[in-house]
């Protein structure tokens, strides 16, 4: 396949997300298949579709100038064309800025008429002779930060708001890094040494997590194609996340309850830390993503797992009170915190979002909490770094209910490079810039007995 074809199936896919704000991780694996784009090529294609939606506001300031009209003025696959084509000469080294011109001057001809074809080379040969603006001249800091680290206005003036200046530029450019490709290693089938050499054997170059003991980072290599992976020794997740399981502790034999479990990662991971034993129910809205669940746990050979389609929001309806040892609400959020795994999410989510999920998460924690045992834990935990996710969730839900309280225990359950991150009112909150994990946040409460 040519780079062209490249060029024009990544257009495709940046079409299809702005038009239908459909997921670009989904759509790049079908697009993948259907124009059986070659190995040797993906990587080009996935890091043009990527880097085109993480970089969009920087280059629409880059294009601006040069266009007679309003950007949203142009037609939608003409602005994306330049914007794919400009990410390409303003942050790939490899791909020849006379290359990258002529694919997109081609497919502007074969796609339009001669006179957007001509209106693309003229935009494109006009940078190239006078440069791309500089960004330090904006004069407003607020709107500065959000071109130069390509994040929505809105997004920067609230962490601002949220954490300082200082914090907030921080976060949104370790938004903009390379997600790690980390995995944990089951333990109830071996030790990481033993998995690290088995990849080694694979021709995959892994190290350990400095962050979460049973951990490891690829640093070279595909982990889902190896037999490794296949046979269940691992299992793909970010490092931010597996400090869950660590917080809620769960021993053998108990009986857990993962509230919103889907894909299943905390589910399959606390069924490994209770050694396959015990109950765990999980449950997820969509029945389709409980079969992620099941086919995640069948992967990892763990019995212990229960999933089921319900609304978390209705548990109380069908367990039994004080039923469960330990529960676990990994709440749906805004997904703030994983924004350099999904950079659509940037673009897609609104302060009304925020407002409307931090309902949802108190509806289900009220929900779940008559279902806990007294002396028994519940962990809040979320992928967002917004405070009123976050923070302001967990006053709530403390001020309504008397008998729940911090646990007093969660310092001894984290990891010790995690253990720093625990505030004085005993909420964890990793931010992307912290270990270059995704954004997480973490708390215990425990039933006052």
């Amino acid at each position: 396949m040519s780079n062209g074809n490249v060029r024009e199936a990544a257009l495709d896919v940046l079409l299809k997300v702005e038009k239908n704000q459909a997921y670009s991780h989904l759509l790049l694996n079908d697009t993948i298949k259907r124009n059986k784009i070659s190995p040797k090529d993906i990587g080009l294609f996935t890091e043009i579709v990527y880097g085109t939606i993480q970089h969009k506001k920087t280059l629409d300031f880059y294009i601006s100038p040069f266009v007679k009209k309003p950007l949203d003025k142009l037609d939608q696959w003409v602005k994306i064309l330049l914007e794919l084509t400009v990410y390409q000469t303003a942050y790939l080294d490899r791909i020849p800025e006379r290359a990258a011109f002529y694919e997109a001057v081609q497919i502007a001809k074969k796609r339009g008429h001669k006179g957007i074809s001509g209106m693309v080379n003229g935009v494109l040969r006009s940078m190239q002779r006078e440069g791309l603006p500089d960004v330090n001249e904006i004069e407003d800091p607020i709107k500065k930060l959000a071109v130069k680290t390509s994040h929505p206005e809105w997004l920067v003036e609230r962490w601002i708001r949220q954490y300082g200046e200082k914090k907030c530029e921080e976060i949104c450019e370790a938004n903009l890094l390379h997600p790690k490709q980390s995995a944990r290693v089951n333990q109830t089938k071996a030790t990481l040494d033993e998995v690290l050499s088995l990849l080694q054997e694979e021709g995959v170059t892994a190290v350990p997590s400095e962050v979460i003991p049973e951990a490891l980072i690829v640093t070279n290599g595909v982990l889902s194609r190896t037999r490794v992976f296949k046979e269940g020794f691992v299992a793909i997740q970010d490092e931010s996340s597996m400090i869950v399981a660590h917080a809620l502790g769960a021993k053998e034999g108990e009986h857990v309850l993962d509230a919103c479990a889907a894909p299943g990662g905390k589910s399959t991971h606390i069924a490994e830390t209770m050694n396959n034993t015990g109950v765990i129910r999980s449950l997820d809205i969509h029945k389709q993503k409980v079969a992620l669940i099941e086919e995640q746990a069948g992967r990892l050979d763990l019995t212990n797992i229960q999933a089921e389609k319900l609304d978390a929001r209705r548990a109380h309806e069908k367990f039994e009170k004080e039923s469960f040892d330990r529960i676990l609400v990994d709440a749906p959020c805004s997904g703030l915190g994983v924004i350099k795994r999904k950079p659509d999410m940037k673009w897609t989510k609104s302060e009304d979002d925020v407002k409307r999920l931090s309902e949802i998460q108190l509806a289900i924690l009220n929900s779940v909490w008559s279902l806990l045992k007294p002396g028994g834990t519940l962990v809040y935990s979320t992928c967002t770094i917004d405070r009123e996710e976050n923070d302001h969730v967990v006053a709530t839900f403390l001020e309504n209910e008397p008998n729940a309280q911090i646990d007093p225990q969660l310092p001894n359950r984290l990891p010790k490079r995690v253990k720093p991150l625990l505030n004085e009112k005993g909420l964890v909150q990793v931010f992307p810039s912290d270990f270059d994990t995704d954004g997480f946040f973490i708390t215990a409460v425990t039933k006052k007995a």
